[in-house]
């Protein structure tokens, strides 16, 4: 009975061994991460030709939901150009992380998006570009025209496959963030 049962045995016990082998699989799978970069601070610093600098910052530092953000007025000439510049920081964190300067390092990948409201004299062009001519944001040109108010809505899209070219396309990609200045053009 013995020498009958035991190629049985032997199979069953193969057969548990790779039964265990194979069901220990990883069950450490990595939880996807977002490369999505916390953004606290938004800062525009714009140059005119003539005159002194203007700065404008929205705080928002414990981001969507909590506390109303921390927003400047932006105040600019009318019929001036300005160079400028946009900032873009994670200051919860000590020293403040520039993501602006991992945005340029993505360009291909991102693009600030500028849309003044109906009413405000200004135009704004992106100066500086990705690897594919496209443009990026983080480097601009303001332009106003006649004394005027009204509201700047700054957009910073992520568009991993999806950055289409000059002037590019608001409405693809994912938000990165959304802030709105309030804008008045006055002598």
């Amino acid at each position: 009975m013995k020498k009958f049962l035991r190629p049985y045995l032997a199979f069953l016990m193969m057969g548990s061994l790779i039964v265990t082998t194979t069901s220990c699989g990883d069950d450490d799978d990595p939880t996807p991460t977002s490369d999505k970069e916390l953004i606290t601070t938004v800062k525009l610093i714009l140059e005119p030709e003539k005159g002194n600098l203007v700065q404008a910052t929205i705080k928002d530092m414990d981001g969507v939901g909590g506390a109303a953000p921390v927003k400047e007025t932006l105040v600019l000439k009318p019929n001036t150009v300005y160079t400028g510049e946009t900032l873009l920081l994670n200051e919860q964190e000590n020293p403040a992380v520039e993501i602006h300067t991992e945005i340029l390092d993505e360009a291909d990948d991102h693009q600030i998006f500028y849309t003044p409201s109906s009413g405000l004299n200004l135009t704004v062009a992106a100066t500086d570009k990705d690897s594919q001519n496209r443009p990026v944001g983080l480097a601009t040109t303001f332009t106003t025209g006649a004394a005027s108010t009204g509201t700047l809505k700054v957009v910073l899209k992520h568009q991993k496959g999806t950055k289409a070219a000059a002037p590019g396309n608001a409405n693809a990609g994912e938000t990165d963030i959304e802030v709105t200045f309030d804008v008045i053009v006055q002598q």
